[in-house]
C-alpha cells in the first residue's frame, strides 16, 4: 500500500486539491493534510486491494469525501460547544456559520439516501464530483462502458436536485 501510495501522490494531490477547490475557504483543510489524512485512513482499514489505479482512485475519493464531510461535522460541533452541556435556543441553527458548510453535510446526507436505493450511483458521483474524473476515467475504474456511466451520473444529479430542494 506504501509504494501504491507513492507512485500515486501526485494523482492524489490534484485530487485532494480538485475536491478542496469546490469546497471554498470554509475548510481549513489544505492538500497536503487532506492527503495524509486519506492515507491514514486508507492505512487503517488495511484492506484495500485496488487492482488498478481507477479503482485506487475512487476508493480515495470516497475516504476524501468523508475526510471532508468528517472535518465540517467536527467544526460544527466546536461551535456549538464541542463536549459542553449546553441549551440549544434557535432550533433552526444547526451550527454552520458558513451555509457552504451546511451544504457538505446536506448532500452527504443525500448520498446516503441514494446509497440506499443504488450504491453505484454514489460511486459514480464521488467520482465525477468530488474526485474530478471525467466519464471515462469513471468507466474504467467501474468497469462500464462510458454511455453507462453518463446514465448513472444523470439519474443521480436528478436525485440529489430533487433531495437538495
Amino acid at each position: 500500500m506504501d509504494e501504491l501510495f507513492g507512485l500515486l501522490y501526485p494523482d492524489l494531490r490534484l485530487l485532494a486539491h480538485s475536491r478542496l477547490r469546490r469546497s471554498g475557504r470554509f475548510t481549513l483543510l489544505d492538500t497536503t493534510a487532506l492527503v495524509h489524512e486519506s492515507y491514514l485512513r486508507l492505512f487503517k482499514a488495511g484492506t484495500l486491494e485496488a487492482g488498478d489505479r481507477g479503482q485506487f482512485m475512487a476508493y480515495a475519493a470516497r475516504v476524501m469525501r468523508s475526510v471532508v464531510v468528517d472535518f465540517v461535522r467536527h467544526r460544527a460541533a466546536e461551535r456549538r460547544g464541542g463536549d459542553a452541556v449546553h441549551v440549544e435556543l434557535a432550533t433552526e441553527s444547526a451550527g454552520f456559520s458558513d451555509p457552504r458548510e451546511r451544504e457538505v453535510i446536506r448532500i452527504n446526507e443525500a448520498l446516503e439516501e441514494l446509497a440506499a436505493i443504488d450504491e453505484r450511483l454514489v460511486r459514480v458521483v464521488e467520482m465525477r464530483y468530488f474526485a474530478g474524473m471525467t466519464e471515462e476515467q469513471v468507466a474504467e475504474a467501474l468497469e462500464l462502458s462510458r454511455r453507462s456511466v453518463a446514465r448513472d451520473w444523470e439519474k443521480a444529479r436528478l436525485f440529489l436536485a430533487a433531495a437538495l430542494v
